[in-house]
This record gives C-alpha cells, sequence and structure tokens, in this order.
C-alpha cells in the first residue's frame, strides 16, 4: 500500500539519524546504574540532551571500567598517555575511527558523542574512544507448520517472521547475535563469524564440524541480504566520549532449508539460542527491537495487532 512505502521512505535507516529526535536515541544511554559497576550517571533532563543546549553546570562523573584500563588489545589506551594520537573521523591504521553518522566533534582531544550528553565521560566498558563498531547479523525464517506451511497470525493474517536469538549473558536480556568488528576485518567476516560463535558455538567445534558448518552458512551468507540499519546505536554502554555504532544485516531463508539443518548451540557471550517468533511484544536489548520492526516491513511479515502502529515516529 502507498502507506507502507512511504513508511519505508520514512524510517528508511539511512535518514532515520536525521528524522527522529535525541529521545528516540538516548534512553538505554542515560540509564543508571552504569552496566556491571555501582556507577550513577549524573541526571541530564531531556532538554538538557543535546550539545546545542547551553549547560554550563554540567558536570558529568568520569567512568573507565579497571577492564579497559588494564589494556586489552581491543582497547585504546588512555586519552593522555604518551604515544598515543589518535586519528579521530578517519581510518587510524587497522581501527576504523570514522564514525557511520559522519563527522563528529573532537573537543579537548576527546571524541563527542554525536547523539548528546551522557551524564558519563571516559569510556565505560568501551574500548575505543569515539565510535565502537559493531555488526548485527539478523538472521530470518518463516515460522511454519507440522506440514511445511507457512503460519499467518490469526488477527492480522500476516505471515509469522522468525530470527535467531541470543540471551545474552552479561544482562540476561534477548539480543540478535553480533559482537565488535576486529581491527582489520570485514564487516561481512564479522558477521558471519560472530553468528557462529554466538549461535552455533564454533568456537567449542572441532576443525571437522566447523568446516561443516561452514559450508552450510557459505549459503546464507553468501546470499543476497539487505542492510537494515548503519549507525548509531542507543546503548547502555555509551558516554559522552565512547559510543556504539551498528551495521545490521539480514540474512533471509526463505525455504528454511540452509538453516533447518543447522544446529543452534549457545557459545560465547550467549547463555540461550534459539528461534524466536516476530511481533511488537518483544522486548529487546540496545535498539535491536527496533532493527526487527525493520526487517519485518521488508518482508510484509506480522508485526503488531495494532494497525496504527505500522508507521510511527
Amino acid at each position: 500500500s502507498n502507506l507502507s512505502a512511504n513508511c519505508w521512505s520514512h524510517l528508511h535507516p539511512v535518514n532515520m539519524f536525521n528524522n527522529y529526535n535525541v529521545k528516540f536515541h538516548h534512553s538505554k544511554a542515560l540509564t543508571s546504574p552504569y552496566p556491571g559497576s555501582h556507577i550513577e550517571r549524573s541526571q541530564v533532563p531531556e532538554d538538557k540532551v543535546a550539545w546545542l543546549t547551553e549547560w554550563k553546570d554540567y558536570n558529568p562523573v568520569e567512568y573507565t571500567a579497571k577492564s579497559v584500563l588494564a589494556g586489552p588489545s581491543w582497547a585504546d589506551p588512555q586519552i593522555n598517555d604518551e604515544g598515543f594520537s589518535p586519528k579521530f573521523n578517519e581510518r587510524d591504521g587497522e581501527v576504523e575511527r570514522k564514525s557511520l553518522n559522519g563527522l563528529y566533534v573532537v573537543e579537548n582531544g576527546r571524541p563527542r558523542n554525536p547523539v548528546g550528553r551522557t551524564g558519563i565521560t571516559g569510556r565505560g566498558l568501551l574500548g575505543r574512544w569515539g565510535p565502537n563498531h559493531a555488526a548485527d547479523p539478523v538472521v530470518t525464517r518463516w515460522k511454519r507448520d507440522g506440514s511445511g506451511n507457512k503460519v499467518a497470525h490469526p488477527v492480522t493474517g500476516k505471515n509469522i517472521l522468525q530470527f535467531v536469538a541470543i540471551k545474552r549473558r552479561d544482562c540476561g536480556e534477548w539480543a540478535i547475535p553480533g559482537g565488535m568488528v576486529d581491527p582489520g576485518e570485514k564487516i561481512t567476516a564479522t558477521l558471519k563469524r560472530e553468528f557462529e560463535e554466538e549461535a552455533l558455538n564454533s568456537l567449542q567445534k572441532s576443525p571437522e564440524e566447523k568446516a561443516k558448518l561452514e559450508k552450510q552458512l557459505h549459503k546464507l551468507f553468501g546470499q543476497e541480504h539487505f542492510v537494515v540499519y548503519r549507525g548509531y546505536v542507543d546503548d547502555p554502554r555509551n558516554t559522552d566520549n565512547a559510543w556504539m555504532e551498528t551495521e545490521a544485516v539480514n540474512y533471509h531463508d526463505e525455504t528454511g532449508e540452509t538453516m533447518d539443518n543447522l544446529p543452534l548451540e549457545a557459545g560465547d557471550d550467549a547463555g540461550v539460542v534459539k528461534w524466536v517468533d516476530i511481533s511488537e511484544k518483544l522486548e529487546l536489548y540496545a535498539s535491536h527491537s527496533y532493527f526487527i520492526k525493520l526487517v519485518t516491513e521488508k518482508w510484509g511479515a506480522h508485526w503488531s495487532e495494532d494497525p496504527g502502529s505500522e508507521c510511527h515516529e
């Protein structure tokens, strides 16, 4: 229908960053305590989130987790460490410091969160100053009955889509099985690797089992895919100086044949993994519900029993 076509152009992820007000982005990035700590963020009222709003008394808490300060391979040094001169807003050796949302401001040597204030400075749990790049593979199939027929929702009549979801070990929330892009790694490689590690437990598999999985996955990840979203993520780990960005990509198994033979097994950061029916009732980690909604729109699948919720800001 015309309505959904307009919806799609309005909600299209490429424009989304500019279309939505800041409130859409910063709700999880303002929650306290900060994940994995007892640190309370300084409270940021909704009308003071934007940097353009002057706020002389803004006095955020400084916090970088010990695990980051210990200097693991995935983390930057502290900003004033000798010999550390990051090239912000560009590719810095193997590290991608460009943002998917364009240029960000660097103030007193520190990059500034492009969406606004979060009540906390430093890096929190994030390794990189500035954007921390992740990739989220949304693997989907149609829900089918015992005879192999697609199952439609009784109210909307639309077919029900399922996706592979993991329950995160760190916070117990359901999520898309994604993870961080390694330095120098292509996004396509990250998407496949993270899915293997978290949803198929590939790190615990023998070389023979791994080779078999690789062969099956090649078919799924080698086909045409749909980039659901590229950009900033409203993540509870975000700070004023470090934030999450992701590329969410949908790999759809239309017939179900590829995924039917893949044994889902939770691994790495996942506690549980399973196929989940998609609907607006799902409560997912960070911005994941929004990504899933865009996928249902792409495939014309069931999302909501309320006809008015198909298109809203």
